[in-house]
């Protein structure tokens, strides 16, 4: 599966005025689980959040890659972001019940599509995690 083409907004200057203005893309904001470090990087339509974390250097393993099959993915998705997102099926519904430190806005970050019509999106990554195709 070939990697989306991420640029690194918070390097970049060229990008600030960009941000949220450029058709068929996504700002995408990590923070870090104690709040301390955000990453900011732009995605293109159709981007899996999963693999953008990834190659963005993300603590999130998405041990099954990607199959929802475990829970070594899950983000919290900021509560004013969360109404962007399509509800979740029941099946990742089932392994959010597995994912430690899970809230009302946690999602399997495998399961989220970027669209360009959300303009931006900020995920927190956890304090923990539970591996459960290793248990």
């Amino acid at each position: 599966m070939p990697q989306p083409r991420v640029r690194d907004c918070m390097s970049d200057d060229r990008c600030a005025a960009a941000r949220g203005s450029v058709a068929g893309v996504v700002r995408v904001i990590f923070v870090s689980a104690d709040g301390e470090k955000r990453q900011e990087v732009e995605a293109p339509d159709g981007a899996n959040l999963l693999d953008l974390a990834q190659a963005n250097g993300q603590p999130l393993e998405g041990t099954c890659e990607g199959q929802m099959a475990c829970s070594t993915c899950h983000v919290i998705v900021e509560a004013a972001d969360f109404g962007k997102l399509p509800r979740a099926l029941e099946a990742e519904e089932d392994m959010l019940d597995l994912a430690a430190a899970a809230t009302r806005t946690s999602r399997l970050a495998c399961q989220i599509t970027l669209k360009s019509k959300m303009e931006s999106l900020t995920v927190f990554m956890p304090s923990e995690s539970h591996n459960m195709q290793g248990l």
